[in-house]
């Protein structure tokens, strides 16, 4: 629409020139004159108006590009979550108090639970404070996974035990020990016994830190 108007404001100034050319040397008529003026005049606002228009539907345009590219981005956040999920459903042990909840490459779940949850250090009798996560790990075993075997790991650091002073004398020991403890609570508390075991591991598959290295895993297998 603007070409156009711009074409009509030519027109009207060219009608204008046209009147003097054949009026001569005779000046044009002021009302010729103020009326072209005029037309003018309304003709540059008419543009101003619709050029305005026009950046306005632009930044409207521009808002909705931007509000769609959000969108996209928000429903691929979406779809990621979803695969995640769908990829590594909800176990039961998320939300356990001193517990992480992971998976081995062959599927199996793995609830991890530090040493220093369960244990006071070189002892294998478990804290008063750790029953109640075990408490909620075995409700979980019995209710979602009653046909699984399941077996309880036992893992040290590296820090060799003094033997002299040490009751345990190996860390292989003290493993199997904490992990046969968490085992019998299990079964305690309802496991089913033909479907739970434990193993000892010592230092053997370390985690980045001695803290983390200590720490029983119980690992769900798969029926």
């Amino acid at each position: 629409m603007i070409p156009s108007i711009s074409k009509k404001l030519g027109l009207t100034l060219l009608s204008a020139v046209m009147l003097s050319a054949f009026t001569g040397c005779k000046t044009v008529s002021q009302r010729d004159y103020d009326a072209a003026i005029e037309e003018n005049t309304t003709l540059r606002e008419r543009i101003a108006a619709l050029q305005s228009s026009t950046d306005q539907a632009a930044q409207a345009n521009q808002s909705y590009i931007d509000q769609n590219n959000e969108l996209r981005a928000e429903n691929q956040r979406l779809t990621d979550m979803l695969a995640t999920a769908q990829a590594n459903p909800n176990t039961g042990f998320e939300g356990i108090d001193g517990v992480d909840v992971g998976r081995r490459n062959g599927g199996e779940i793995v609830v991890g639970v530090e040493a220093d949850v369960l244990f006071n250090s070189g002892s294998a009798d478990l804290r008063k404070d750790a029953r109640a996560t075990l408490d909620r790990v075995a409700g979980v075993l019995k209710s979602n996974y009653a046909s699984n075997t399941v077996r309880v790991e036992g893992y040290t650091d590296t820090d060799k035990l003094v033997k002299t002073k040490d009751k345990w004398k190996t860390n292989e020991n003290l493993s199997a020990a904490r992990a046969l403890a968490v085992e019998s609570y299990l079964v305690g508390k309802g496991v089913d016994n033909d479907m739970v075991y434990s193993a000892a591991f010592g230092p053997s598959n370390p985690k980045a830190t001695k803290k983390d290295s200590r720490r029983v895993e119980i690992v769900i297998l798969g029926n």
